[in-house]
């Protein structure tokens, strides 16, 4: 159900409906044009970009002003594969509103502070990670690198000035590499990148969702280091041209409140969203959930002062890359105009929204298998049969390689198992994870890394393959 206009919305879109926009590009004379640069395989932006443009959740906020007496508007979507050429897009004041990962929307608002019709403001987050599980280094499959550090005096592609990018520098100084010196850096875009691990012609790859998960669920990759062992909140927002929007505040207003309709969809019915992605997106569904699916990405729209804190604390990587401009980080973020829209779209409280911490999006019902409640459990794990209408819960990981060997057992195709790791919980897919045994409970770690953490502290834990703890289970 559409919902009804505020008052000062109406207003502004009606002082709208009397501006003219002159375009050498076939806009219609007297229409308002908006540009969104998205990136429509960099899935924790969908809100903001592939879902947002499938679910027509803008044009339809926009019509609701024309409806009532506004502008016309005419919305034009540009997909890239990374945050840079839509900061370019931006610069050149050919794209209005844009989403993209952390250490982007810092360059994004250093280099657009200079020009008055460029400078950006920061205006809602899509999607975060307390702990920064968004980005990760893959290996080849044959590697025989364990850990980051082992990765010294080696070939590593990356997108410079990307999130991954900015996990790669800190990880690599935590294991007392130099960043700089210590290996050599490829600029390489992400589907570049890939080719080049798969080819062996680096040595690692170090990128944003979803291209850790895509490589590993195709057999191309391995994880070798989870983002979450930084410990630092990464996440994907949404810039907006202050001159564009000072001159239609009503366009920012309603791109707000489609959001704010997608990001409701997806919290609401995560499978289908999850379906329309991998459709816009091309990429395979089964890494979409991964990250789009209950216990992946914190699909939340506010500003949190954590995540604020973590964008001043990445300015040091900027400096890191390059000649920078410093950026105000407290005058580039602005949470006004989603204040407004949570209030004009009856979203609730913001600032109770702000404080909430935990998982929106989680896994709930009953374990048919082990007859246990998973309502927010934070070891919840799914199976996904093919066929099935929807993943069925786990209650835990052994609960989960239970369900896998009784469906195995009935000769049903299993699409895919997703698993949180039992250090970070970060969800991951279950046949890709380490395993231990620890009598007759089995733990799930994305790295080999992590596992030996575990073992460290627990001596009777022992390794075992995905494949003989399915068959080992116990019921």
């Amino acid at each position: 159900m559409k919902k009804r206009l505020a008052p000062l919305v109406l207003a502004l879109a009606l002082a709208a409906a009397g501006c003219s926009l002159q375009s050498s590009d076939n806009t219609p004379t007297g229409t308002v044009k908006v540009v969104v640069g998205y990136q429509s395989k960099t899935i924790n932006t969908v809100t903001a970009g592939t879902l947002l443009k499938a679910k027509g959740y803008l044009e339809q906020r926009l019509q609701q002003i024309t409806d009532h007496g506004g502008a016309q508007y005419q919305v034009e979507w540009q997909d890239y594969d990374t945050g840079a050429p839509i900061t370019a897009q931006m610069l050149a004041e050919k794209i209005d509103i844009g989403s993209m990962g952390d250490y982007p929307l810092l360059i994004n608002g250093s280099r657009t502070q200079a020009n008055e019709r460029a400078t950006t403001a920061l205006v809602s987050v899509t999607g975060y990670h307390p702990r920064g599980a968004l980005n990760m280094v893959v290996v080849p499959q044959d590697s025989t690198v364990t850990s980051v550090g082992e990765l010294a005096g080696q070939k590593i592609s990356a997108s410079v000035g990307s999130a991954g990018h900015g996990t790669l520098v800190q990880a690599l100084s935590r294991a007392d590499v130099d960043p700089a010196k210590g290996v050599e850096v490829l600029n390489q875009q992400p589907q570049i990148g890939a080719t080049a691990l798969e080819s062996h012609q680096v040595g690692a790859l170090a990128q944003f969702v979803a291209w850790p998960g895509l490589l590993v669920f195709q057999n191309k990759a391995k994880l070798l280091y989870d983002g979450a062992e930084l410990g630092v909140p990464t996440f994907h927002g949404v810039v907006a041209r202050r001159s564009y929007t000072a001159d239609h505040p009503e366009v920012l207003q309603a791109f707000l409140a489609a959001q704010l309709d997608a990001t409701a969809f997806l919290r609401e019915q995560p499978f289908e969203a999850a379906r329309i992605v991998a459709d816009g997106s091309g990429l395979p569904r089964e890494v979409v959930y991964l990250y789009n699916g209950p216990g992946g990405t914190s699909f939340d729209t506010t500003i949190k002062p954590s995540l604020v804190d973590a964008l001043k604390g990445d300015v040091q990587y900027l400096k890191s890359i390059g000649e920078f401009a410093e950026l105000d980080i407290d005058r580039f973020v602005d949470p006004a105009p989603l204040r407004r829209a949570f209030a004009e779209t009856a979203q609730g409280d913001y600032d109770k929204a702000v404080a909430a911490t935990a998982n929106p999006s989680r896994i709930t019902g009953t374990d048919p298998i082990c007859g246990r409640a998973v309502d927010n459990s934070p070891q919840a794990a799914e199976l996904w049969l093919d066929g099935a209408d929807r993943p069925q819960p786990a209650a835990d990981p052994t609960c989960l390689l239970r369900a896998i060997q009784a469906a195995k057992a009935q000769g049903k195709v299993i699409r895919a198992a997703y698993v949180p790791d039992a250090e970070l919980g970060t969800r991951w897919f279950a046949d890709k994870s380490i395993w231990l045994r620890e009598g007759d409970i089995f733990l799930p770690f994305t790295t080999h890394a992590a596992a030996q953490r575990y073992r460290q502290t627990h001596t009777t834990a022992l390794p075992v393959a995905y494949d003989q703890a399915v068959t080992e289970v116990r019921g």
